[in-house]
């Protein structure tokens, strides 16, 4: 079963591997999240979980939002996302989930609004290339030719043309990042890499798209079996030996 969870990304560190390496690492704060919905091929037409994250005032809350809380029987929750299974859903409303339902060792993807940026022109926005800065040059830092002319008055600017313009502040996915470390009694997560979003900015940790967990992995025991993860050490004592 896919997992998927909400946190919030308190910074940057490093730990040291086993072997001695400096890794550098995003630590994520996750309390622990509410399923708020779950949705089941029968009663919606697919499979997919809700869960819920950080606290909000009832004041900021519309009336159909507050109402679909008040029907699961749960407190308002700030963020809100809902997530696609390919079975039937095990969790049950009410739930909570906490950062152990991931383990050191998997690939996580991790979504995050990027830090705004403000306007901003070609060469910090696209990386372009700056015009000569001299030999009477007037085109230093200028956005080059927008885009060849067309006789019968054609000639236009079109869709997707790469100019300045506001940057950053927007969703962005960093995939295949790899979970170092799992502290569930702290509830921190720490991921192989920078994250996008600001210092406690929201950001949302789901099992990597393109990278398939491996099935030497211990999964938590409310989606496995009680006795994989003792399975899983025994066989690394044994190699190990």
């Amino acid at each position: 079963m896919s997992k998927a969870i909400l946190g919030t990304k308190l910074g940057m560190s490093q730990v040291f591997a086993e072997n001695g390496d400096l890794v550098p690492v995003t630590v994520v704060e996750v309390l622990p999240n509410v399923v708020a919905g779950v949705k089941t091929v029968e009663t919606d037409g697919y499979n997919a979980v809700q869960i819920g994250y950080g606290a909000v005032k009832e004041k900021h809350l519309t009336r159909p939002v507050k109402g679909q809380f008040e029907k699961a029987g749960i407190d308002p929750v700030k963020y809100l996302r809902e997530y696609r299974l390919a079975e039937k859903p095990e969790y049950t409303v009410g739930q909570t989930l906490a950062a152990d339902i991931f383990a050191a060792g998997e690939f996580v993807d991790v979504i995050g609004i990027s830090r705004g940026k403000g306007f901003a022109g070609t060469i910090k926005r696209w990386n372009h290339q700056r015009g000569p800065e001299s030999h009477g040059s007037k085109n230093h830092r200028q956005t080059a030719s927008l885009g060849a002319r067309m006789s019968g008055g054609g000639g236009k600017v079109f869709k997707g043309k790469k100019m300045a313009g506001h940057m950053g502040n927007e969703r962005v996915t960093v995939q295949n990042l790899k979970v170092v470390a799992v502290d569930a009694d702290k509830g921190l997560i720490m991921v192989k890499g920078g994250v996008p979003g600001s210092e406690n900015g929201w950001v949302y940790v789901t099992d990597a798209i393109k990278k398939p967990a491996s099935v030497k992995l211990p999964m938590p025991a409310g989606l496995k079996k009680v006795d994989e993860p003792v399975a899983v050490k025994a066989e690394t004592s044994a190699e190990n030996a």
